[in-house]
């Protein structure tokens, strides 16, 4: 005869799941640590040059005085305002296009080979194209994010629509559901968690956008801090703009993934955390 004890995570499901998510915090923390530390040894031990690449140390001081004297915040702010302008307009007409094509047929065949001709063209070679049409200002950036967005919403949109089960619909239409009631009890629900997995993605590749399009044309943003400071040979306030950029990057993807999960409650949740 064969017995089976439960486990540890059987017995006290809550309990193993705190301890496994203090595991994964702390590797979580550590790893990162351990890479800071490695380079502020190298760079104290000059493995490196430390005019190229800057201790931590040295980049956070200066990252710390930039933000006191005040230096930092506009263009920092200037960077925000552009991503949250352009995000908000590339989710909202990605979802829509998205949603119409993925429920309608004809729709789908009338647009769809053209989005995919303009999805495969970089983004960043729309940008002369964007500087013509809007001039110099804020007008080109926030058209650059909402393009990049909008195709990346499009896509998880469109694809959550149409993979919605088939029974899922045949039981709204059983159930005399019309067009706003199948979207709002059936197709919404069915594909939001999908959507805002692309809604997540599309997050952080705007921060990425708008850094790259400060770079070539706008005179603030972290973009053009990074780029004027290492014209300057100034290595540390270049440094201090990739933070910058890195933390705004995780800040606003997890926003959006804590929208989401407050969103969809019914979308499936880690397999080890405990069910209520």
């Amino acid at each position: 005869m064969l017995v089976r004890r439960p486990g540890p995570g059987e017995r006290d499901p809550v309990r193993a799941h705190r301890r496994r998510r203090a595991i994964e915090l702390s590797l979580a923390l550590a790893v990162p640590a351990a890479l800071i530390l490695l380079w502020q040894l190298a760079a104290d031990q000059r493995w490196i040059d430390p005019r190229i690449y800057p201790a931590p140390s040295t980049i956070a001081a200066d990252g710390w005085q930039r933000a006191a004297d005040g230096k930092l915040w506009p263009d920092v702010w200037a960077t925000l305002k552009r991503v949250i302008a352009g995000y908000a307009l590339g989710t909202a007409a990605g979802y829509l296009f998205g949603l119409l094509m993925g429920a309608l047929r004809m729709v789908r065949a009338a647009l769809e080979p053209l989005l995919d001709a303009l999805y495969v063209v970089p983004k960043l070679a729309l940008l002369p194209v964007f500087l013509n049409m809007f001039g110099l200002g804020e007008g080109p950036q926030i058209a650059l994010v909402a393009t990049t967005v909008f195709f990346f919403v499009w896509i998880s949109t469109m694809a959550a629509v149409m993979g919605v089960a088939e029974g899922h619909r045949e039981a709204g239409r059983v159930f005399g559901a019309g067009p706003w009631q199948m979207f709002r009890h059936v197709l919404l629900p069915a594909s939001l968690p999908q959507v805002l997995v692309g809604m997540r993605v599309a997050a952080g590749v705007a921060v990425l956008v708008i850094v790259a399009s400060e770079q070539i044309a706008a005179n603030d943003g972290l973009g053009h801090l990074i780029f004027d400071s290492r014209t300057l040979f100034q290595n540390d306030v270049m440094f201090v703009g990739i933070v910058c950029v890195a933390v705004l990057g995780v800040v606003f993807s997890e926003l959006v993934r804590f929208i989401g999960r407050r969103l969809t409650p019914w979308a499936p949740r880690d397999r080890g955390r405990p069910q209520s």
